[in-house]
């Protein structure tokens, strides 16, 4: 059934959003500490973990400095290039099948993401989603020069504007209040995903709050009969 949608172009976040990489940052992370001489990360701590840029993760988490976590990051993104990037991670399901359905109906798409570009790409390839998404954003390598949930929000669209995309009515869709906060920042409604990686009070400041894809389908494409 041909459907449309009510946004002009859907920018996704990645972690705990299309990709439970879970287990893979757990592994990373693990090796990580024990290199720095630190405790190990445990499942139950992933929440404080997934989402946030991990240059500011490590500060927040175990009080280090800038320069610190700096080093952190770099031991971290050694541990991932050595590792793979998409180890055990996993699609969630019914996420490819919903993309290429808003693929289908000629709704852009895009991912805004905190997790480094190079990584969200080496993801996109794996699941086989690039070629559906208009353009793949992501944070820098360092997580310096562009990390900032509200700046990743900001150059999803300002590439996808510079495809000629329409950017007028987006949505991001997303799992922590990184998320919402960054989508806010520029106006961008979100849709909160609880499947991911978050506490219940992350919601707060959200359009709208899915516990499923299904749920999710709903608001973002109508069937044209019930138009």
């Amino acid at each position: 059934m041909a459907s449309h949608s009510p946004w002009s172009c859907i920018l996704w976040d990645v972690d705990g959003t299309m990709v439970d990489a879970s287990d893979g940052i757990l592994r990373r992370l693990g090796i990580t500490m024990e290199r720095l001489g630190h405790p190990p990360v445990a499942r139950a701590e992933l929440v404080h973990w997934i989402g946030p840029p991990m240059f500011e993760t490590f500060q927040k988490q175990l009080g280090m400095t800038p320069e610190q976590a700096t080093e952190a990051v770099a031991v971290y993104r050694e541990v991932g290039r050595d590792d793979g990037y998409t180890t055990g991670a996993r699609l969630y399901p019914g996420i490819a099948d919903l993309v290429a359905d808003l693929a289908a109906a000629g709704v852009p798409q895009a991912t805004a993401s905190s997790k480094p570009e190079i990584q969200v790409q080496a993801l996109m390839e794996h699941f086989d989603l690039a070629p559906q998404l208009a353009v793949i954003v992501g944070a820098s390598i360092d997580e310096k020069r562009l990390s900032e949930k509200a700046d990743i929000v900001a150059e999803a669209l300002r590439r996808l504007e510079a495809q000629g995309i329409d950017v007028s009515r987006p949505v991001l869709i997303g799992d922590r209040h990184h998320d919402v906060e960054g989508g806010a920042a520029h106006g961008v409604p979100v849709i909160f995903v609880r499947w991911g990686f978050s506490w219940p009070h992350e919601a707060d400041g959200a359009q709208a709050a899915v516990d499923s894809v299904d749920e999710l389908r709903r608001l973002l494409l109508i069937p044209d009969e019930d138009a």
